[in-house]
């Protein structure tokens, strides 16, 4: 590893980006995702690298499909408004199995909604990649540094997979100032064997999903549903911490979790058993972690920057079996005494008397 450097988020993404070995970046410029386009436009031509600046997120998504259907490692920085535009494109890339990475940093909707932190881009992450039945590995950073790490890991998860992966930060890890460390300079991946180049001195290689032949169609989409279930039951990441004796369990991720890493300390301090779960895929959602992390516990407390979307998942996750709170904030981060004066009462009646 380097010596750290202190950078915000969007930089530690975008020099992460560099060092994984990705050589092509198309982008359009979104608040709160700006910067990492602005660094890459000067830091990729320094490695031989190009970045451009499409005219729309639809061109965008559709230039990263061009370069990853050529062998190349390919990113897209966006925000939520330019996630929409995406789906169809990442529809596509699930369809034909092409590897990319995709890194929104979210802010408050709908609509234009304002430039806050925000987790409302949660359902639209994890709900599947576009129309039709695709699913994106979604990774969930609480820092700069996980932003970059699981910037390098993307891309691994992205090749290994053919498949695209999202890195869902938010509008406070776009800008927060944080010490990081990068791996060494990769170099680019050579082209694979199934990609467009694969035709020079050999038969030609063809990607494209378009069929008329139903049979095909069925077996094709099986055949992705396969190997979402081999990412589901292989890739499914959290940190739990307090857990084991925990009564009361806060989960959150990304900014939330680390705000909500605070209250928890602070329970514990004043020797009351609380635990915080945090998610690092969104999808696939840890169950299995979180079922783990709960055995302990009488109830659970959700809390997300947005009016509920993870408590869906978490609630299917647990089953009834444990009591599910949410805490719901529309605007901003939360201040961990939000999270305390829901978390107290909680803690409070699982005491016995």
């Amino acid at each position: 590893m380097t010596e750290k450097r202190l950078m915000r988020g969007n930089d530690a993404v975008a020099e992460a980006t560099v060092r994984a070995g990705c050589r092509f970046v198309a982008g359009y410029p979104l608040t709160p995702a700006t910067e990492i386009l602005e660094y890459l436009a000067w830091r990729l031509p320094e490695v031989g690298g190009t970045c451009v600046q499409a005219e729309s997120e639809i061109a965008a998504i559709n230039m990263v499909y061009g370069a990853a259907a050529g062998g190349a490692w390919a990113m897209t920085p966006t925000s939520g408004l330019g996630l929409s535009l995406m789906q169809e494109g990442l529809s596509q890339l699930c369809a034909v199995e092409l590897p990319a990475v995709i890194v929104d940093m979210a802010r408050m909707g709908p609509g234009l909604g304002t430039l806050s932190p925000s987790q409302a881009d949660y359902n639209l992450a994890t709900r599947g990649a576009g129309h039709g039945d695709s699913r994106m590995i979604v990774l969930a950073p609480a820092s700069a540094q996980e932003a970059a790490d699981l910037t390098v890991a993307a891309f691994g998860l992205a090749a290994r997979y053919r498949n695209p992966v999202l890195v869902l930060g938010d509008a406070l890890i776009a800008q927060v100032m944080e010490p990081v460390q990068f791996p060494p300079l990769a170099e680019p991946p050579a082209p694979p064997p199934w990609s467009l180049p694969g035709w020079l001195g050999k038969v030609p290689n063809a990607i494209g999903e378009y069929r008329q032949d139903l049979a095909s169609v069925e077996e094709s989409v099986r055949k992705l549903q396969r190997k979402y279930a081999a990412i589901a039951a292989a890739e499914a990441r959290a940190v739990a911490l307090y857990c084991e004796d925990a009564e009361v369990v806060v989960v959150a991720y990304g900014t939330a979790g680390r705000t909500a890493m605070e209250t928890v300390r602070a329970a514990r301090e004043s020797g009351l058993r609380a635990g915080l779960f945090r998610p690092v895929t969104l999808w696939p959602f840890p169950t299995a972690a979180l079922r783990d992390a709960t055995r302990e516990a009488r109830a659970v407390l959700v809390a997300e920057m947005n009016l509920g979307q993870m408590v869906d998942d978490v609630r299917l996750a647990l089953a009834g079996r444990i009591v599910v709170h949410s805490l719901p904030r529309a605007v901003g981060a939360f201040p961990p005494e939000e999270i305390g004066a829901a978390l107290l009462p909680l803690l409070e009646a699982s005491v016995p008397a």
